[in-house]
């Protein structure tokens, strides 16, 4: 998992509220196991019309932001189903971080473990940010983990909570496998004492 620091980049703006993991990536796309290739489908049935053109009226169609790298939505993201592979189509087409009011919890989590960022945010400062990210491209965000804040392109600053646990993963690259194999000494060792008091296991 690449290292979360800081992110400065194109942040579209989504002001749908309860956008749902079947939205995000629809049911469709669900068939692979592999977490690369799925950002053709994300919002798929907001980005593409019945022929399969862009929808020129949805934002990420619109060339300010082909390039985004944060969203910043309405309350109650990523509810609905489960799927790890809403987070990995949205990894895939290069968001490493979501900003709104609330999350759904499965996906709150998951997010975490596959190195994009949730930030919650309250809504008054998530207007603001809503307003700045619709500027397009001639305003980014900056996301800075280590100090906790998003600087907006005027100078002006939000900051947010994160579990120090979950900071630290992401500062570190670290998800549940990266976790476990900072113990792999510890591990080995467990295993050959094993072998040893018990050879014929």
């Amino acid at each position: 998992m690449e290292k979360f620091v800081t992110l400065t980049g194109v942040a579209a703006p989504l002001p749908i509220m309860n956008i749902d993991t079947d939205m995000i990536i629809p049911k469709q796309y669900l068939k692979t196991i592999a977490r690369t290739g799925l950002g053709k489908g994300l919002f798929s049935e907001l980005r593409y019309k019945d022929d399969g053109s862009d929808n020129p009226d949805f934002v990420l169609n619109k060339p300010a932001y082909r390039d985004v790298k944060i969203l910043v939505a309405g309350d109650n993201f990523g509810c609905g189903s489960s799927r790890e592979h809403a987070p990995w189509a949205l990894l895939d087409y290069g968001v490493k971080a979501v900003i709104s009011t609330s999350f759904a919890d499965i996906f709150y989590n998951n997010c975490f473990k596959n190195g994009i960022l949730p930030i919650k945010v309250s809504q008054a400062e998530l207007e603001e940010l809503m307003d700045d990210a619709a500027r397009g491209a001639n305003a980014t965000l900056t996301i800075d983990l280590p100090a906790q804040e998003i600087r907006g392109p005027d100078g002006g600053v939000v900051k947010f909570d994160i579990d120090p646990f979950r900071k630290h993963c992401l500062l570190e690259g670290l998800d549940d496998i990266g976790l476990t194999l900072q113990k792999a000494g510890t591990i080995d060792a467990f295993e050959a004492k094993t072998a040893a008091a018990r050879p014929w296991a």
